[in-house]
């Protein structure tokens, strides 16, 4: 790949052979490295890692590698491979933390007025497990707390975004003047006004509920995580004036 650095190169490289090795073994490739509910016996110790690898479709990694490809070596050339994968994986995984601390929210929001009401914690898990509800769960829970309470057990989470957001955030500090623009609005816009912005459209799309092109199926919060880890992580190397001869 020309102007790519070789960290940004690896990393691309082996999300696309994970994209490749899901479309020839599918469902099981999911099950085993996809990111579920903690309380899900689909659950597995790696996922919070493995989940960053794996993408929905090809636009999904498409977008994704994309990202990475342009902000991702600027950053490398910068710090050097060892800080920059550390950056990378640690936005990743703070974004797989908030995301699965979301669900743990609206699932135990559900799983409260349930058992409150006099179902038992085993008879619920038991159903969501054979992919079952009882109807009366909707008579009790709202429409909005229904469908993310049983979205937060069942659902899964793949996808590069959340440690893409920390290294978008991440460009955003070392350029903020840099000027950006999407793909679909061609108006330059500077990183420290695009970025911020960027992150407050998902964190309202993910409080709200809502979509910009319709459909769900997108984990804003995950989205959201990285950025914040991403910011937290900058923040820290900025106060502590940490250099790439530390990391190299």
């Amino acid at each position: 790949m020309r102007n790519v650095t070789e960290t940004v190169k690896q990393l691309i490289i082996i999300n696309i052979l994970f994209f490749i090795g899901t479309l020839l073994v599918s469902g099981p490739a999911y099950q085993y490295l996809a990111l579920f509910f903690p309380e899900n016996p689909d659950f597995k110790a790696w996922q919070p890692i493995t989940y960053m690898f794996m993408h929905g479709g090809f636009m999904h990694i498409f977008f994704n590698m994309f990202a990475l490809y342009s902000f991702g070596s600027a950053l490398e050339l910068f710090w050097g491979s060892k800080k920059f994968l550390f950056f990378y994986i640690s936005c990743g995984l703070g974004s797989a933390l908030v995301h699965t601390g979301v669900n743990y929210y609206h699932f135990q929001e559900g799983l409260n007025t349930l058992l409150s009401n006099g179902f038992s914690k085993s008879e619920i898990l038991q159903l969501l497990n054979e992919g079952k509800i009882d109807t009366r769960w909707q008579e009790l829970l709202t429409v909005s707390q229904f469908q993310n309470f049983t979205s937060a057990y069942i659902g899964t989470a793949v996808g590069a975004s959340g440690a893409i957001y920390g290294i978008i955030v991440a460009f955003a500090f070392m350029f903020p003047n840099a000027e950006l623009a999407l793909m679909f609005v061609p108006i330059p816009i500077k990183a420290k006004y695009f970025v911020p912005g960027l992150v407050l459209v998902d964190l309202y799309l993910g409080i709200s509920g809502k979509s910009i092109f319709g459909g769900g199926g997108i984990a804003h919060f995950a989205h959201v995580g990285g950025a914040l880890f991403g910011f937290i992580i900058m923040w820290y190397w900025k106060k502590n004036q940490f250099n790439s001869n530390r990391w190299n």
